[in-house]
């Protein structure tokens, strides 16, 4: 209990600081980096220390990720600066929803299945403008470590081909914690958030962004969400060495 009480006021005090250095910084630049902070400072308090391996592109992409837990969009932001795709039914979360928008969050209506073509549109808007913008493809934490087959609906926005945009996979690794850290089953939100924050120690995160891949050079949606399912898949396999030693 005094842990998680202590991780909750230190996301406390970093959004108390972060939220009017935002609005300060858009008045004066009309720019601001500060909901990014607040994302890598709310990892930091909830235990995750992240370590970025890799070169994210800092603008004209869709980064895609394998997805685990609530804490992936906290590790991402931090690490590169990225908005998110969200149900539009977040929008209206308290908190959370407002605290979204600040981010630049791309909300689509994806309850109606048959409304797919404007929702990668609204994706593709934001594309277009160079705003990076991550997607996590499988949908999906029930997962968990083990990577389930990417949705490609949404993978749409980027056929035809955008001038310059590019799509990143991006392996998002716990390590042994992973099992620990996944949220799947029937655990509510709340009851997530509350042992997550409550967890003993920290977690080393690496968040490794891979070989950036040409919509144009694959072809179609598709072939897109396999070629990025697999640079993940194969950033996230133990290697031979490490199979080996662990074997003995």
């Amino acid at each position: 209990m005094h842990r998680f009480l202590f991780r909750t006021a230190l996301i406390l005090l970093g959004l108390a600081a972060c939220v009017p250095l935002h609005y300060a910084s858009l008045l004066l630049l009309r720019r601001s980096a500060w909901p990014r902070r607040f994302l890598a400072w709310t990892a930091f308090a909830a235990g995750m220390r992240v370590r970025a391996e890799g070169r994210p592109l800092a603008r004209d992409v869709l980064f895609l990720a394998n997805h685990l837990s609530w804490l992936d969009i906290l590790v991402l932001a931090g690490a590169s600066g990225t908005a998110f795709v969200a149900k539009d039914d977040v929008a209206k979360w308290p908190l959370v929803g407002w605290l979204a928008s600040l981010n630049g969050t791309v909300f689509i209506a994806r309850a109606v299945r048959a409304d797919v073509r404007n929702q990668a549109d609204a994706l593709r808007i934001a594309l277009a403008s160079g705003q990076p913008v991550a997607l996590f493809p499988e949908g999906t934490t029930e997962g968990g470590p083990d990577i389930l087959p990417f949705r490609a609906s949404l993978l749409a926005s980027l056929f035809p081909p955008l001038p310059n945009v590019r799509a990143q996979p991006v392996a998002i690794d716990y390590g042994s914690a992973a099992y620990d850290i996944a949220w799947v089953g029937e655990e509510t939100a709340p009851a997530n958030a509350r042992r997550i924050l409550s967890r003993a120690g920290s977690v080393p995160v690496s968040v490794r962004f891979l070989e950036p891949i040409d919509p144009a050079a694959v072809g179609d949606r598709k072939r897109l969400a396999e070629a990025a399912r697999a640079e993940i898949v194969e950033a996230l396999s133990p290697s031979p060495a490490a199979s080996a030693t662990g074997a003995r």
